[in-house]
């Protein structure tokens, strides 16, 4: 196994306080990083964090995927000596938050480039991202590439961010995520407005609950920390600007009532009564005039 030292402390530093662990993927546990970094699989980007891109390649020359398809050495792969399977792992230089509302153009553009890659090495893309081989336990044939860490902007050189993503891809990795957010936080804007006068721990659980029922649409649903962590976000941010989403309301409903009140407009007709005004001629208001009219025609 070619790891040294640097890299081990390196990698303990980055991994979550209590990782995901496990020996057979069937069955997961929460352990302290001491215990979890002795396990085959673990967790090493951190909740709400993308430290590490990993991609999952079911081939048995796996480990020179990202050579035959031209793209930078990967921070290192670690490989199932029985079959040849690997996964390809791209440390970044600055660590993306996933959940924070304000930094969702960079999620979208960091999930872009994931895509990207994983196209082109040919990766799994029903992987959930959560757990990879671990680097440092001997039962992986793990090799360093290299100690560089990546620039977004340097790996988006590699892939086209033009290509409309399709269904699946919008599902895989950070596009969970991403579709999350975005299904949510339209909903949110305009759910706010039923929970004016209400607490923000009500408005919170609402939110929650509606992260949770568009996560239970993904393939592999996101953990729940990775939800919640989303739906406090949003429903921060829209708690915080519910005045301004009321106002966008309001003036919203008077443009439309602007057009629709445009669109209604009629030519003159010189025998209607709007026209002629009989009202006048009789000394009355208009609204006394229709309502005899009424009257009259409902004792006809």
């Amino acid at each position: 196994m070619n790891i040294n030292l640097n890299f081990k402390a390196q990698f303990f530093k980055n991994l979550p306080y209590k990782p995901y662990c496990t020996n057979d993927l069937g069955c997961t546990f929460i352990n302290s990083k001491e215990h979890a970094v002795t396990k085959r699989y673990i967790q090493c980007n951190p909740p709400h964090q993308i430290v590490y891109l990993i991609f999952d390649v079911d081939d048995p020359q796996a480990v020179m995927s990202w050579y035959d398809a031209n793209l930078p050495p990967p921070s290192w792969t670690a490989q199932n000596p029985e079959n040849g399977h690997a996964h390809i792992v791209y440390e970044l230089k600055t660590p993306v938050l996933t959940t924070n509302a304000s930094r969702q153009k960079i999620v979208r553009y960091l999930s872009a480039i994931q895509v990207g890659l994983a196209q082109k090495l040919g990766a799994d893309m029903g992987y959930a991202q959560l757990l990879t081989k671990n680097p440092c336990h001997n039962h992986w044939r793990v090799k360093m590439w290299t100690k560089e860490k990546y620039e977004l902007d340097y790996l988006a050189d590699f892939v086209d961010l033009t290509s409309k993503p399709k269904k699946q891809q919008e599902v895989f990795g950070l596009g969970r995520n991403c579709t999350l957010f975005e299904s949510v936080r339209k909903w949110a804007y305009k759910a706010i407005r039923a929970k004016r006068g209400s607490t923000f721990n009500d408005w919170l659980n609402d939110v929650i609950e509606h992260c949770d029922r568009v996560n239970r649409s993904f393939s592999t649903p996101l953990p729940y920390s990775e939800i919640k962590a989303t739906a406090k976000s949003i429903a921060r941010y829209c708690w915080k600007n519910d005045a301004y989403f009321y106002q966008e309301f309001i003036d919203r409903q008077s443009r439309k009532g602007r057009i629709g009140g445009q669109k209604s407009k009629r030519g003159r007709k010189e025998e209607s009564e709007r026209t002629l005004k009989p009202w006048e001629k009789q000394g009355i208001s208009r609204r006394s005039y229709y309502y005899k009219k009424s009257k009259n025609n409902c004792t006809k």
